[in-house]
């Protein structure tokens, strides 16, 4: 399945942007840390062609936008939404202001593509993918990984069926980071892995509840090193370890099946995925007898490990491609605004865990 196989739809744009041809007239508002590589990617896109760069510093809007022919840079949010040329903003600020900007622009009848987290706040995230909703246009995450090759792939073969019923996904994100003032580590680096989670599993199977712990061994004042336990449907679990503590850097999601094993070493490019057949079996308990069932028969399988080949090319151009394709036809993205609301409701499941010292805090539910 590839992503451009969802069929789901948005209601058709009442004001600005959809519904034409050509590439999408985009503006990048923020050009801090994530905002230039919107930047390049943008320009760099058939699909898309970029307008202007706005950030409240407009000397480093100048910066960013600066040797492009055609794209001015401005301090004015205001003016660049009531320009009729400018169908889409993809925002790269702060979380604590996406509620701001995207819903400004999303009452300028604008498309939306909007840097993780979606929102500061779990009731943030429900006011802008409910009006994105009412005004009829495209509220998009920007969840990247969710648009690498490996991850695409490893869509298909869980989706698929593959791995067979998924038993455990432990997920490995931690290195030597930036400790962030504003966040703990969880809300930095956990919506990678949960975004990831969310893209991947089956329809139908999605996290009922999460446990978080965390620790704070140098006093920064916020947990530097979480770990999350989410429930899942039919008795299995998901595990997500970060940390900004760490000397080494490793990126590994291993995610184990009734059928294979699949391992994902995000770090290295000569083999990121790898596919066991290899696990554990145990005897169908109804076709035994009392004393058979006691001594609970266990086997072990171990076969083949394969290597899919896969294609190397940047993420963003994964994200402009979809964000611009749902645009121009109406299509909800596959990480859209509802997926990125399922992101927060677990990390604010996890934030009130923390408080209660790793207590089980359900969800809210599906949505969507």
């Amino acid at each position: 399945m590839s992503i451009s196989a969802e069929v789901r739809t948005v209601p058709e744009a009442r004001t600005g942007g959809g519904g034409g041809s050509g590439p999408v007239g985009i503006a990048v508002v923020g050009a801090g840390y994530w905002g230039p590589n919107l930047v390049r990617n943008a320009l760099q896109s058939p699909a898309t062609g970029l307008i202007a760069v706005v950030d409240r510093d407009l000397a480093r809007a100048e910066k960013v936008a600066g040797g492009f022919s055609g794209v001015r840079a401005t301090d004015d949010l205001a003016a660049v939404l009531a320009d009729p040329a400018v169908e889409a903003v993809a925002i790269a600020t702060p979380a604590a202001t996406h509620l701001d900007v995207a819903m400004a622009a999303i009452e300028a009848g604008k498309h939306v593509l909007v840097e993780k987290p979606l929102a500061a706040s779990y009731a943030d995230g429900l006011l802008l993918a409910e009006a994105a909703e009412r005004r009829g246009v495209v509220l998009m995450c920007d969840h990247t990984y969710c648009y690498t090759p490996a991850v695409q792939r490893i869509r298909e073969l869980v989706r698929g069926g593959a791995l067979g019923d998924i038993q455990f996904i432990d997920s490995i994100r931690i290195n030597l980071g930036l400790v962030q003032r504003d966040v703990n580590v969880l809300w930095d680096l956990a919506p990678h892995d949960l975004s990831i989670l969310d893209f991947v599993l089956p329809d139908g199977v999605r996290p009922l509840a999460v446990a978080a712990h965390g620790a704070d061994p140098i006093g920064a004042g916020q947990a530097c090193i979480g770990y999350l336990t989410l429930q899942l449907p039919g008795g299995s679990i998901a595990h997500v370890h970060v940390n900004w503590l760490s000397p080494v850097k490793v990126r590994t999601t291993t995610i184990g099946g009734s059928k294979r094993t699949l391992v994902w070493d995000d770090l290295n490019p000569s083999q990121r995925i790898s596919l066991y057949d290899r696990g554990v079996d145990l005897a169908d308990q109804a076709l035994m007898a009392d004393e058979e069932r006691k001594q609970a028969i266990v086997s072990y399988r171990s076969g083949d490990m394969v290597a899919p080949a896969l294609p190397e090319r940047e993420a963003l151009q994964g994200v402009m491609a979809e964000f611009a394709d749902c645009v121009r036809t109406g299509r909800a993205p596959v990480t859209d605004g509802w997926s990125g609301l399922r992101v927060l409701d677990i990390l604010e499941a996890a934030s009130r865990s923390l408080e209660f010292a790793g207590a089980v805090v359900p969800l809210r539910g599906d949505r969507r």
